[in-house]
């Protein structure tokens, strides 16, 4: 039996959006006003989410219940793969003891909380985002700025609001890649015109987070380094994602902005070291000097983090990993079972693309890693059954709310509000940016948001006569600010970040700062659509013809023997600094 969907269930669009838009203000009076923990608040929503597309839309419960499984299930692999993989790697540190010279390393660049936040949160999150996105970024760089003393709500909360500026770039760009496949749109012209949006709003976020941890006034005693970051940043995202596309922009940005602020504070410190209020003061014995080598080892979980999620972008590699491991199957009952409002029917594939997933690059870099720095495989998977336990709430939390996305998307409730956006006429422009928002709010990704609205952010440009790439590129510029209140990333920093159960704090944390640059971005989107519109670039459509491609994957399995031989010489001299003596452990900290 194949269900059409309705996207209007009581000819009223006005009443039919009130019904659909209950879900939705759901989840911000559970969380906002009721404080509510994430898992409660994710399942009573997908409940509801389930009794409007039943009852109101019309939708099979069966498909209904295979729709909210289909999302649960694509929550647990690969975002929970990746979640869980991430914070075991940081566990690994932890337990080992080398995170102790981790936070040395820092306080010996500066002790300094604004500081480190940008280093962490904003440049290295930027790294992170552009090489494994899907939640890796605030899930490791909370869990460190957490493992340097800071207070675990404004660590969580500074690493969300940082990923904004990233997201659009995110995995080797694929947010872009896919709004390029929907739209029809060139990946370029949709790279360079994100990219004269972004960097504006690089370069306020530094002073932006740094007001947030501390205040205005703290932010302005820091004013040169806060320039050097955000400028840098800025000024590389615009130049790669202008000149090379939407592949570097983060790791080149991110790399680049941690380089300028490292030199800089080389012949510049701040008049005074800021700490939290409740914070011990700092203990680190300035007499202790570390080895080049001990500062390696302590950081190798990271180098071969780096080098891994690297290679796991790499094309080649994907093509050959995914040729030995990949299961990908029709979801029973749900494949091209609902036919969309233009007649063609749905697919409902899931992939299990266990060996190309990001989760797995973490894990493997997490196994190398054991060794390395001093741990056995049995202390390994100690650490790893104690990182289970700890986000076993996380785990619920993130499959329910991507289970309530699917319910949305499947039933037609995410079109229906869609539709009222659609239709503001010559204001459109500026409520595009809203239009990603709330896709990334319902799925959590600004690659769904994009697969999701980019046809009908271009089909209605094009109607009101505003040029596609605008609104196409405003859908991925709003879609970054709504990552920081998306239920999953509330969920994955909450984990990281040891606030399990305080999932609202977070979320009451975020919010106003995420409608804050919401706005900003919407009437930056207006002004180019209308007033700036030399800053659109000129671009060709896509031709109408797609060419299918064999992927060689002998190319990537000699990529991986080149990799496996990098990581053993990696390895092989990290484990011959072991032999170096140490500080004891008193002189750390």
């Amino acid at each position: 039996m194949i269900w059409k969907q309705v996207i209007d269930p009581f000819n009223s669009i006005a009443l039919s959006v009130l019904v659909a838009a209950i879900p939705i203000l759901f989840i911000f009076w559970a969380l906002i006003i009721k404080k509510m923990k994430g898992y409660q608040a994710s399942l009573i929503a997908t409940g509801l989410a389930m009794i409007i597309a039943t009852l109101v839309y019309g939708m099979p419960v069966k498909l209904a219940l295979l729709s909210a499984a289909h999302g649960a299930l694509y929550g647990l692999f690969p975002i929970c793969w990746l979640v869980i993989m991430a914070v075991f790697l940081f566990n690994i540190t932890v337990k080992s003891g080398q995170f102790e010279i981790i936070k040395h390393f820092m306080a010996s660049i500066t002790s300094d909380r604004r500081l480190q936040a940008l280093l962490i949160a904003f440049s290295f999150g930027s790294f992170l985002e552009g090489t494994a996105g899907f939640g890796a970024p605030v899930a490791i760089t909370a869990a460190m700025l957490v493992g340097l003393g800071f207070n675990p709500l404004y660590a969580s909360g500074i690493c969300l609001i940082a990923n904004t500026a990233p997201v659009a770039f995110g995995s080797i760009g694929i947010p872009i890649t896919v709004a390029s496949q929907v739209s029809g749109i060139p990946e370029l012209p949709i790279s360079q015109m994100v990219g004269r949006t972004l960097p504006i709003l690089s370069i306020m976020l530094p002073f932006y987070l740094v007001s947030i941890i501390a205040s205005v006034k703290k932010a302005q005693e820091i004013w040169p380094a806060v320039l050097v970051s955000g400028l840098s940043f800025a000024f590389l995202q615009y130049v790669s994602s202008n000149f090379l596309g939407p592949a570097l922009p983060d790791v080149i940005a991110g790399l680049g902005s941690i380089v300028c602020l490292m030199v800089f504070l080389q012949v510049w410190k701040p008049k005074t070291t800021w700490r939290f209020t409740n914070e011990p003061a700092a203990t680190i014995n300035t007499d202790v000097r570390y080895t080049r080598g001990q500062l390696i080892r302590a950081w190798a979980p990271f180098i071969v983090l780096t080098i891994m999620v690297i290679a796991w972008g790499v094309q080649p590699i994907k093509d050959a990993l995914n040729s030995a491991g990949m299961v990908q199957f029709e979801f029973p009952g749900l494949h091209n079972a609902i036919q969309g409002e233009d007649g063609s029917l749905l697919p409902k594939l899931f992939k299990f693309n266990y060996l190309s997933a990001a989760g797995t690059a973490i894990l493997m870099a997490g196994l190398i890693s054991i060794p390395l720095v001093g741990l056995t495989y049995r202390e390994g998977a100690t650490v790893f059954g104690a990182t289970l336990n700890q986000l076993k709430f996380p785990i619920l939390t993130i499959a329910a709310v991507l289970g309530f996305a699917y319910i949305l998307n499947d039933s037609g409730i995410t079109l229906t509000l869609a539709a009222v956006l659609a239709n503001t006429g010559f204001l459109f422009p500026f409520f595009a940016p809203v239009l990603g928002w709330l896709g990334v709010f319902i799925t959590g990704s600004d690659t769904s948001a994009n697969a999701l609205f980019s046809k009908l952010q271009y089909a209605t440009a094009q109607s009101i006569g505003v040029d596609p790439v605008v609104t196409v590129a405003a859908n991925i510029s709003g879609g970054v600010v709504g990552k920081m209140i998306s239920p999953q990333s509330i969920a994955v920093a909450a984990a990281a970040g040891n606030l399990v159960g305080k999932e609202s704090e977070l979320f009451r944390f975020t919010v106003k700062h995420s409608f804050f640059m919401l706005l900003f971005i919407c009437f930056l989107v207006l002004a180019q659509a209308y007033a700036i519109k030399w800053v659109i670039p000129v671009y060709e459509m896509l031709g109408s013809k797609k060419t299918a491609t064999i992927p060689d994957v002998s190319k990537g399995y000699t990529c991986l023997i080149g990799l496996a031989i990098l990581l053993a010489v990696i390895a092989t001299a990290i484990l011959r600094t072991a032999k170096t003596k140490e500080p004891t452990p008193d002189l750390v900290n």
